[in-house]
């Protein structure tokens, strides 16, 4: 196989988005989990929402795409 030219990626439909969870953020405890994950902005044009797990809450709870 030929070797890849290392460097930046091509902009492409691809962006870095962060999620963070909804129940820590309405809560007055202190800090809040967030993830990061990559999307497809033409296939997902709307805000993403997944179930992940928080380390404060110890258990799974929604994560709501931030800007």
């Amino acid at each position: 196989m030929a070797n890849k030219p290392k460097g930046k990626k091509g902009k492409g439909p691809r962006v870095i988005i962060h999620l963070e969870c909804q129940t820590c953020r309405k809560s007055d405890q202190p800090g809040v989990s967030r993830y990061s994950k990559t999307k497809n902005k033409k296939t997902m044009p709307d805000r993403l929402s997944l179930s992940k797990y928080c380390r404060f809450e110890r258990k799974h709870t929604p994560h709501k795409e931030i800007k």
